[in-house]
């Protein structure tokens, strides 16, 4: 999971829910600067065991350049919940929900607490981003309903199918575990084994805390259902190369144990799109390299305007 090392919101942004045509999503919403010329916006999709606040720490860079910034919990995420039953949470129902976020930003919707304005500016290009599993879930919703909606799409530590097969013996080991232990019991095990073997992070006492009740408000069905998509997922590259033109970027650390970094490598080659590897990062440069990771895309977006 990606790991907030500070859970302050840029004075510009707000938390708030975005209303859709298939319901209303919790969202960190950053206003683009008033002293940069406005450049779109630009909707980040989390990955499995994530949230909106895995995007924290790129809000404000991105927001100085230009973009209004809109991250999400998608349903049956932390803050957003959704159905108790794991039909809900078949990727073309996730990929459609993208479609109802993406469809919402486009017309200018900005309702926040009390059915304020927000940060709604409406208008200009609308570009995707999807972290792991999200880069799966966007791949879909490019796919399934075309390109019209988004002037570039970026995969971020996401790579062409099924996660590594050493990936997919820890995720099944939470399959597994899902029927027979609450979130509670199976966080608290998390905790003991990453003592156990020397891996407990130094993480701030709030982040902490956040991390728990993100990790026991995801629901169940949501884990169990996204779990077996990253170990069940098939080659799609060459259908999404072939769903039309759109700019694409792919974006990794240097290392990543999910999507080993060669097959990202070769992945890009196969769309045709733009490679960025974020120096000192691993699978979630979003957080571990924030700021280089906030450039490569400024550049990767605004290349596409001639800027």
């Amino acid at each position: 999971m990606s790991r907030p090392t500070a859970l302050d919101l840029p004075e510009n942004a707000s938390a708030h829910r975005l209303e859709t045509a298939r319901g209303s999503f919790a969202v960190l919403d950053a206003a683009p600067s008033p002293d940069a010329p406005a450049r779109g916006t630009a909707l980040l999709v989390p990955g499995f065991t994530g949230s909106k606040e895995d995007f924290l720490p790129l809000l404000a860079p991105l927001s100085a350049a230009g973009f209004r910034v809109v991250s999400v919990d998608g349903r049956g995420q932390y803050e957003s919940g959704g159905p108790r039953e794991e039909g809900a949470y078949a990727q073309r129902e996730l990929a459609a929900d993208v479609v109802a976020q993406s469809a919402a930003l486009a017309a200018g919707d900005g309702s926040g607490p009390g059915g304020g304005t927000g940060n709604g500016t409406g208008g200009g290009p609308l570009h995707l981003l999807g972290h792991s599993l999200g880069g799966l879930i966007v791949r879909d919703a490019v796919i399934t309903h075309g390109t019209a909606a988004w002037a570039s799409l970026t995969l971020m530590s996401s790579g062409p199918a099924a996660i590594s097969e050493e990936q997919q013996a820890r995720t099944r080991l939470l399959i597994d575990v899902l029927p027979v232990m609450d979130l509670e019991a199976i966080w608290q095990a998390m905790r003991s084994m990453d003592v156990e073997n020397g891996e407990q992070p130094d993480t701030p006492p709030a982040v902490e805390d956040f991390l728990h009740r993100r990790w026991t408000t995801t629901l169940p069905e949501q884990l169990a259902a996204t779990a077996r998509q990253l170990m069940e997922e098939p080659d799609r590259v060459a259908e999404l190369a072939a769903a039309g033109p759109l700019p694409k970027m792919v974006i990794s650390g240097e290392v990543d144990h999910a999507w080993p970094v060669p097959w990202l490598d070769a992945m890009a080659v196969r769309l045709g799109a733009e490679r960025a590897v974020i120096k000192g990062a691993e699978h979630s440069p979003n957080t571990e390299r924030p700021a280089e990771t906030a450039a490569a895309l400024i550049d990767f977006w605004q290349s596409l305007t001639g800027e």
